[in-house]
């Protein structure tokens, strides 16, 4: 099962990225299959917090098209939600452990371990920080 990272929900979001036409067609090919494919919930968060900020990209989107955008995404029957289950805490310390992260990398090796408690084979993203996860297998489209 593949997973996307916040970058691919941005990216397919802001028209005027220059990764825009290959992460909306990643998307789409996900969420109009029917293969399951799985977004990390801190991602969701996450999308919306960038999009929306005007330190970010300005314009911002305005909340209701992001959140109307999302509810698109999240509508798809394949989709799997990834959130943390009774294994959660041990996976998430193993992460940490065997990566050195810390700090900001917090954040990534969360997302990592949710993949990776959900048997996740492919991680989608642009952000080389996910390397270090070394039982995570990444994938960048945007190279």
């Amino acid at each position: 099962m593949r997973a996307f990272d916040t970058n691919v929900l941005v990216f397919a979001e802001i028209r005027t990225s220059r990764f825009h036409e290959t992460a909306r067609q990643l998307l789409s090919e996900a969420a109009e299959g029917s293969s399951p494919w799985a977004l990390p919930w801190p991602c969701v968060y996450e999308f919306l917090r960038v999009v929306t900020h005007p330190r970010v990209y300005y314009p911002p989107v305005p909340v209701p098209r992001a959140l109307e955008d999302l509810s698109r995404t999240l509508a798809s029957p394949a989709l799997i939600l990834l959130s943390e289950t009774e294994r959660h805490n041990g996976i998430f310390q193993q992460v940490i452990r065997a990566s050195g992260a810390a700090g900001n990398l917090i954040h990534d090796a969360h997302i990592a371990a949710l993949c990776l408690e959900h048997g996740v084979s492919e991680f989608v993203t642009g952000d080389r920080d996910f390397l270090r996860f070394s039982d995570l297998r990444v994938t960048n489209p945007f190279m």
